[in-house]
């Protein structure tokens, strides 16, 4: 079936619908990571928007449920240039069409994916519409009457009706390896649960949620309207700000509480949460261009000289001129110099704008979440 990808400024592609049919809009973005398709559809950080993968085939390895960062897929629309025919993995259980079919997500192959990500980054993010349905500029006009990313809250969206405590798995366990007859998956032990944290979901990704576990946390995941007085009266050891989606400006009622907490016990950020965070601290945030999405962002850490090679999956930054004296940057990203991560001089309190905990990309930034445990062992002594 035909389908057609229109951007808000009349530029238009054609391409292969698959998946599912119909039409779709959000704001258009690019990922650079070459793996980790099914991560990224299932990040609930890019509600509202359409991804293009820039690597050249996608869905050759399939749908693995395991690997999902959220309950499903949170995408709008996905474009790539082609769609792998097989589905190759031994631990896959689905191929990326009929997974897109039965979520009703809709996806455009054969599309130009090179001339479409070099025409986002010279012209910047942009609304966008994919459609087996319209014609091309009833398309363009769809995508001009579609919500901007700037001042829409997603997070009401994707965070949790109701408190609950993280019972997943955790990921301390062996791949089976069927060249030795291996079929189960086998549990190492994990660490004693040492410290109660109590995590805002503003979308969170499961993995983020696996490496607190793995470092010692016992998890209460709360609604992202929860008051700072309810927060304090589960009596945390520590409070936790999640990565989620669209316009950090645009969340005051979040950015309220968050301030209401400061001092009261150490908080830790990544991504929204920083952005969140930035507001709370009497910061500002913007839009940039067009986004950090991939997997290999060089952010240097000011603290020591090192770089690390980071995932990252963001549209909106920190103002570094709006930010007052007694909030110290300390990670910069080496491309564009944009800040990549701060704390506080006086509260217990720091944050990642990129993801340490990867899923998909590397894990050189992981040490985060046993910093997180060494502060609060400090606040406590």
């Amino acid at each position: 079936m035909k389908a057609i990808l229109a951007l808000e400024d009349g530029r238009t592609f054609e391409g292969e619908a698959f998946g599912h049919s119909g039409t779709t809009t959000g704001e258009v973005c690019f990922n650079t990571s070459m793996t980790g398709y099914q991560e990224i559809i299932t990040d609930p950080s890019y509600r509202g928007q359409i991804v293009t993968m820039t690597y050249t085939m996608i869905g050759n390895y399939g749908i693995t449920e395991e690997d999902n960062e959220s309950q499903g897929p949170q995408i709008r629309g996905l474009v790539i240039e082609e769609l792998s025919p097989i589905a190759s993995n031994f631990r896959s259980n689905q191929d990326l069409a009929s997974y897109f079919s039965e979520h009703k997500i809709l996806g455009i192959q054969g599309v130009d994916t090179r001339a479409l990500t070099k025409h986002l980054r010279t012209s910047g993010s942009m609304r966008s519409c994919i459609s087996t349905e319209l014609s091309p500029e009833e398309a363009v006009q769809a995508a001009k009457d579609s919500a901007p990313m700037e001042g829409s809250d997603f997070v009401q969206e994707v965070s949790t009706e109701k408190t609950y405590k993280w019972e997943g798995e955790s990921r301390l366990w062996n791949i089976p390896s069927p060249s030795q007859g291996r079929k189960g998956y086998y549990d190492e032990e994990l660490p004693e649960a040492k410290y109660k944290l109590v995590a805002f979901d503003f979308g969170v990704k499961f993995n983020i949620l696996r490496h607190m576990r793995r470092a010692g946390f016992d998890i209460t995941l709360v609604n992202s309207r929860t008051s700072a007085e309810e927060v304090l009266a589960l009596n945390p050891d520590g409070i936790f700000l999640s990565n989620g989606p669209g316009d950090p400006a645009a969340l005051d009622y979040i950015h309220t509480e968050v301030k209401k907490l400061l001092g009261k016990k150490p908080i830790f950020g990544i991504c929204l949460g920083h952005q969140i965070l930035t507001h709370a601290f009497g910061g500002s945030t913007y839009k940039l261009k067009f986004g950090h999405r991939g997997g290999n962002q060089p952010v240097k850490d000011l603290r020591n000289g090192k770089v690390s090679i980071t995932a990252q999956n963001h549209g909106f930054a920190t103002d570094p001129e709006s930010l007052p004296d007694d909030v110290e940057i300390t990670h910069t990203n080496l491309n564009d110099d944009t800040v990549e991560g701060f704390r506080h001089k006086t509260f217990p309190a720091f944050s990642v704008q990129y993801h340490p905990e990867a899923a998909p990309g590397p894990n050189d930034a992981t040490y985060f979440f046993e910093e997180f445990a060494e502060l609060i062992e400090q606040f406590n002594s």
